[in-house]
């Protein structure tokens, strides 16, 4: 067993980490750069928890979260990769998928919410997908977050028993665990199909969270050559000259002072 990260140096390199976020952020804005950024993996696997992280310091106008809900009847009916096109970046922005079109191979196909022929044309025409994107000039990186059997029963335990927690478990993550080695056997096919040299799978093994995080941070800041435009310096202005009266704050309906 893998000892775990202490919190002291998880915390002092995760702050490290963050630093070098914004300032990777600043680059993305100077230059125009397109970023996306895929997380998927087993349900409790620490996705969610890593895409905070990231985006935690940042701003979110530049580093965007898409977590799409179940498609409607209308988007049912579209091109399927219609509704992650308008979220996909652009200059000056990086966006991280909270799962993306890759439902397809995992749980539309496991949960037969998919025909066979769309599940088998997802597989045929997702590479061609991804190199359009890349040949338009979008930096695409995929990451697939990797949990053992007996680490995502023991998360799975605990959100069932904790009440802050129990939101996070869905019957749908409660059927996964149910299908484990249908879910397994369709992850092998879709790396089959979509690892290619030009856009790989980059695996994290996420049995320890906390070194799950920093290890794809870290491989995310490597991914994205940048330089530290943030340090030049800024001037605070005077403030405009004038007087101003300020509304009696008793005219106004104040949030009550419980603190």
């Amino acid at each position: 067993m893998i000892e775990k990260l202490p919190k002291k140096v998880y915390e002092a390199e995760l702050a490290r980490l963050q630093r070098e976020l914004v300032k990777m952020q600043a680059w993305i804005e100077t230059e125009k750069l397109k970023v996306c950024v895929l997380f998927e993996g087993r349900d409790a696997a620490g996705k969610g928890g890593t895409i905070k992280r990231i985006a935690e310091r940042t701003n979110p106008r530049t580093v965007r979260i898409v977590a799409l809900g179940t498609p409607t009847e209308r988007e049912r009916s579209q091109w399927y990769f219609q509704r992650y096109v308008p979220h996909l970046p652009a200059g000056g922005e990086m966006v991280l998928f909270d799962r993306s079109w890759y439902n397809r191979a995992g749980v539309e196909q496991v949960m037969g919410f998919c025909t066979q022929d769309e599940y088998e044309e997802f597989l045929r025409s997702t590479s061609e997908f991804e190199n359009m994107l890349l040949r338009s000039g979008i930096v695409l990186i995929k990451y697939w977050f990797s949990v053992s059997d007996d680490e995502q029963e023991r998360r799975f335990k605990s959100r069932i028993n904790n009440p802050e927690k129990r939101w996070k478990l869905s019957p749908m993550d409660l059927e996964s665990r149910a299908r484990w080695l249908d879910y397994s056997r369709a992850k092998d096919r879709m790396f089959h199909h979509t690892d290619t040299k030009l856009s790989p799978w980059w695996v994290v093994d996420a049995d320890d969270k906390k070194r799950a995080r920093l290890n794809c941070i870290s491989h995310l800041l490597s991914k994205i050559p940048y330089e530290d435009t943030t340090s030049s310096p800024i001037e605070l202005p005077d403030r405009q000259a004038g007087e101003y009266l300020r509304p009696p704050i008793e005219e106004q309906s104040m949030v009550p002072d419980l603190f």
